[in-house]
């Protein structure tokens, strides 16, 4: 019996269970999925958890049932592609014929000492339980500093200001203004929203150093309760440490067939991959479909196609908070209610689709 591994539960490889059970697996072949968690975390929803928006049951999807699935719960420690196993962190050793490396990312600190010590993540579900109950205990007036304005921070400085009024919210950017690779209309909608709500955005900002109860913003000491770092993401410890080339975000770099170049049974989906395209659960869902196309066409013996098709995403939709929200989608700027009308019927759509 051939043996696929599928290392993590996220969109990539929810795609590939979906696409292959129950009626597109050979019989020759069997399925593990490996995963810390005993459900699909939906992660583009952490943010709401995080600001106390969302409950932990609204965003978690049952795993598929099959007989042909075998679901084991554990951390993964190391990937030994010479020998073909992976490791778990309680001693267990999984050997496999195909792998599919799913495990996502943990956030990325650049350096900034203090950063990994003195702040919350919403990088993983469980993570996210930690920030939520961090924020939902704040006495009234406290101040919040997010760190990054990219999706992520942007979504939870909303989320948590209809959540918790009565807090202080600080949203420090890098850039001279949100989404800036982005029309300027929807960076203007988004910061007129946070000055609307009054949350303070600080552009043109660098943080050099985290301490308790204190962020440095280029020289200036400012003042936070808490402080969220949405700032960067690279990919999982046992994914930097596979063999092969990388690029500078750390992701591994792959094939056309999204296997790794000395390892064609080894593939790479989602966050950790050296795509070009920003890492999106949009893009991990459409990459899943090419590696369940190649794992076809291999297990019956078929040529692979001299070049794969390439990847294009639809656009992307952001919310502000439960009742307004933006959309970027072919190439045209969505804001408002509509917009956040979207994201939620995306929502209703994928867990109604995968559950």
């Amino acid at each position: 019996m051939r043996k696929l591994v599928l290392l993590g539960g996220g969109y990539g490889n929810m795609r590939i269970l979906l696409r292959l059970l129950p009626n597109n697996l050979p019989d020759d072949v069997e399925i593990t999925l490996i995963d810390r968690t005993p459900f699909h975390s939906l992660k583009t929803e952490f943010y709401a958890l995080a600001a106390g928006t969302s409950s932990d049951h609204e965003i978690r999807v049952a795993f598929p049932e099959s007989q042909k699935l075998t679901i084991k719960y554990g951390e993964v420690l190391e990937i030994d592609v010479e020998s073909k196993q992976v490791l778990l962190e309680d001693g267990q050793a999984i050997g496999y014929d195909d792998l599919v490396i799913g495990l996502g990312c943990e956030d990325k600190y650049h350096s900034v000492p203090g950063a990994d010590e003195f702040t919350y993540s919403i990088q993983t579900i469980g993570r996210s339980r930690d920030t939520y109950n961090k924020l939902g205990g704040l006495p009234s007036g406290s101040i919040v500093g997010i760190v990054g304005a990219g999706l992520s921070g942007i979504e939870l400085a909303s989320e948590l200001r209809e959540s918790r009024p009565d807090l202080r919210i600080k949203l420090f950017d890098r850039s001279e203004r949100v989404l800036r690779d982005f029309p300027e209309r929807l960076s203007n909608f988004v910061k007129k929203w946070f000055d609307t709500n009054d949350v303070e955005v600080v552009s043109n900002s660098n943080i050099t150093k985290v301490e308790p109860n204190k962020l440095y913003n280029h020289q200036e000491v400012i003042p936070v309760d808490v402080v969220v770092w949405t700032a960067g993401i690279q990919p999982a410890a046992p994914v930097r440490a596979l063999p092969g080339e990388k690029d500078k975000s750390g992701r591994v770099i792959l094939t056309q067939y999204h296997d790794l170049p000395s390892y064609e049974n080894v593939f790479v989906v989602g966050d950790c991959a050296s795509l070009p395209l920003a890492p999106s659960a949009q893009l991990a869902e459409e990459q899943a479909e090419q590696i369940v196309k190649v794992l076809q066409a291999r297990w019956k013996g078929l040529p692979l196609p001299e070049k794969m098709p390439e990847i294009k995403l639809k656009g992307f939709m952001g919310s502000l908070g439960k009742k307004q929200g933006f959309a970027y989608l072919a190439d045209i700027s969505v804001t408002g209610r509509i917009a956040r009308l979207m994201k939620s019927g995306l929502l209703w759509m994928y867990k109604r689709h995968n559950g």
